[in-house]
């Protein structure tokens, strides 16, 4: 039932010599990376700040949790289906990366060592080289979070793309699923189509 990995193969060369592989891939790359950034600096600077400050952490730690109890992504994909295309799917991968992100930075941030902090009041450094400091220190916890949140990105881009969108590869994937074309004979959409 399954397809030889030959024929797979040579349906990739098809479909790139066609240009249909790289429109849908660009498609569902462009539709990842804005939201992708959005999310991943909006949860880094919020769990730097819950890390750091005990307010920031008590004022968002309630909504941090509601984040986190939010099933899994095709409920978050499917919340935003009712919005412009491109809104839908920032919102939906930032409700899925955003909590991952703002616990990664935050409980690293709890763990920076305190005595670099002192070290800055006693050489009496500007509030912004304290954040960069803290910035630096915190290189390997955005390193992580964003490791952890890529798989993310692109299984809830898919969903959405699965959900509601003309093209992308989550488009494809479904048309193929629905016309029980599992070994891809059946050519994707062309690269002029909407």
């Amino acid at each position: 039932m399954l397809p030889d990995p030959q024929s797979v193969a040579l349906l990739v060369v098809s479909e790139a010599q066609s240009g249909a592989l790289a429109f849908n891939l660009g498609i569902t790359l462009r539709g990842s990376r804005f939201s992708f950034t959005l999310a991943m600096a909006l949860g880094s600077v919020i769990g730097l700040l819950m890390g750091r400050f005990r307010a920031a952490d008590s004022i968002g730690d309630p909504w941090l949790v509601v984040l986190l109890n939010l099933r899994a992504g095709h409920h978050r994909a499917g919340l935003c289906v009712g919005r412009p295309d491109r809104n839908r799917r920032i919102a939906a991968v930032a409700l899925n990366k955003l909590p991952i992100a703002m616990v990664t930075v935050r409980e690293g941030a709890r763990s920076l060592d305190r005595g670099l902090d002192e070290m800055a009041k006693v050489f009496r450094m500007s509030a912004w080289h304290k954040f960069a400091m803290s910035c630096c220190r915190s290189l390997p916890l955005l390193a992580a979070a964003a490791r952890s949140g890529l798989s993310l990105v692109w299984k809830i881009v898919l969903i959405v793309e699965l959900l509601g969108r003309p093209n992308g590869v989550g488009f494809e994937i479904g048309t193929a699923f629905q016309l029980f074309d599992v070994t891809g004979s059946s050519p994707m959409l062309s690269p002029s189509s909407p």
